[in-house]
This record gives C-alpha cells, structure tokens and sequence, in this order.
C-alpha cells in the first residue's frame, strides 16, 4: 500500500468521528456522548504510532475547535495531550488485553474532558458536576467496538 490511501482511511475515520461529534442528539443522551475524535485517534496513535501522532491531534483538535465553537485550542491541546501519551505508551497498551485497554482509554478520555472543563471552567462555563466526565466512561464501553472496527479497516485497506 502506498503513503497516500494509508492517510487517506486514517484522515476519513477521523471525519467520521467528528461529524458523530457534533450529530444532534436529545438532552438528556449528550453528557453520555463519547469522544469520538479522541477515541479514533487513540486508536490511530496506537497501531501506527509512527505515523499518527501529535500533528495529527493538532489538525484533528482545531477542526474540533472549529466545528463545536470551543475556545480556539481547547480541543487541540487535549487531543496533543492524548496522542502525546497514546504514543508514549502504544507498546505497552499493545499488551494489555481488551478490558485492560478499555481501562486506558478511560484514563486518557478523562484526561482530554479534565482539560477541557479545566479550559471551559477558566472561560466561565465549566459543568458544575462531574458528570462531565461520562463520556470517558461511555468511550471506554465502546473502545471494543472501535478497535475491532477500526483494526478492520486498517487490515481491509492494508494501512502500515
């Protein structure tokens, strides 16, 4: 396979992922919402750390920026620091089983909302609760789903 339709699948999951981000949804379901874009990246970060990394969290986080209206950055510094961490840590997440993986992906999705409400809190219009931090629980129910579905695509289109 050659570089291009390599970046191309992992440039379309992470479409994916951000038009699943901002899709409408009831009140009451949008705390439970996960994060997609970190869980794509996460994943992407994990099978080709060597091409999927902090940059690609920087395009992905301003483009989030950009299309959630967050403070210009909030989005992009939590995502640098998730990649940052998935790639420092991609050989020994490699090891763990699926449930331990799922563990992981709890701490560094909590990670990306404590950034985030640390950034929104700082702006005036942080939660009140911890509820903000649902989501990590919710994409950590859902990391086997996107690991087996992304890890199919990757072995479909033979991304190395």
């Amino acid at each position: 396979m050659d570089n291009a339709q390599g970046y191309w699948v992992v440039i379309a999951t992470l479409l994916v992922a951000a038009v699943l981000a901002v899709l409408p949804m009831p009140l009451w379901l949008v705390w439970l919402r996960p994060e997609w874009v970190a869980l794509v990246l996460v994943y992407w970060c994990i099978a080709l750390p060597h091409r999927v990394g902090v940059v690609a969290a920087l395009l992905a986080g301003i483009a989030m920026d950009l299309l959630e209206g967050a403070m210009l950055g909030q989005n992009t510094f939590a995502l640098a620091v998730v990649a940052l961490l998935s790639v420092g840590l991609y050989q020994r997440l490699r090891l763990f089983s699926l449930w331990q993986q799922a563990g992981m992906v709890f701490v560094l999705i909590g990670i990306h909302q404590l950034i985030c409400q640390w950034v929104q809190n700082l702006e005036g219009v942080g939660a009140r609760s911890p509820l903000f931090l649902l989501p990590a629980l919710s994409s950590a129910l859902l990391w086997p789903l996107v690991l087996t579905l992304l890890r199919g695509l990757r072995r479909h289109y033979r991304v190395a």
